[in-house]
């Protein structure tokens, strides 16, 4: 019996992705106007395209720890480029992603460290699965708040110091999840996804990647 080559998930997964992103941006251009439907669409090709690169590419296990360490650095120089360069300034729930992109780099930079086995990268991949999780969580409600018809969300509302100032812990994180106007602005977008978009693509990829390196000497 012919036997034929098998071709990886992550392969086909990219391949996938890729003639589907293409046929998303073509209907784009064509003046589509994107509804909350149509994003969750667009981050879940934009979730497998760059989840799919990232097992593809995956070096051996210290190096991708640096590299995982050295793009959550540079997600944050991006947040704040686009905060004191384009003077685009985080709302709540942005901030709360921040966090979560800090905890996944120190969880990297720790393990760069360390240069775990399969057990250790278990463990910190158990560990990127609760942080990143958290961040994903985030990222998503966001993009639903953002989703929403104009007069749906409350209008903008105390800013996240002072309310850390003035109220208790647990009230603090309840407005801030209900969300406000500051954070139904799109603001920033790159091929029709907003930051919460994105970072909603980058915590998946990273718990994926995370996990693929218990594996990978």
């Amino acid at each position: 019996m012919m036997r034929y080559a098998t071709i990886p998930w992550p392969a086909t997964g990219l391949f996938i992705a890729l003639a589907l992103v293409a046929q998303d941006l073509m209907l784009t251009a064509l003046g589509t106007n994107p509804g909350l439907a149509q994003t969750s669409y667009r981050m879940l090709l934009w979730t497998i395209l760059c989840t799919s690169v990232a097992l593809l590419l995956l070096p051996p296990r210290r190096v991708a720890y640096t590299l995982g360490f050295l793009v959550c650095a540079s997600l944050m120089g991006w947040a704040l480029w686009l905060q004191y360069g384009l003077d685009l300034e985080p709302c709540p729930l942005c901030v709360f992603q921040r966090i979560a992109v800090i905890v996944t780099g120190l969880v990297f930079l720790v393990a760069a460290i360390h240069n775990p086995g399969r057990t250790g990268a278990a463990f910190y991949a158990l560990l990127t699965l609760v942080v990143s999780g958290i961040g994903a969580g985030i990222a998503a409600w966001h993009v639903w708040i953002q989703g929403q018809p104009k007069g749906a969300v409350a209008a903008c509302g105390m800013g996240l110091n002072y309310m850390l100032e003035t109220l208790p812990l647990t009230e603090v994180i309840g407005r801030v999840f209900r969300g406000s106007g500051e954070c139904a602005e799109q603001g920033w977008l790159l091929f029709g996804l907003a930051i919460p978009s994105w970072t909603f693509v980058f915590f998946v990829a990273m718990i994926a990647a995370a996990f693929a390196l218990i594996r990978r000497d």
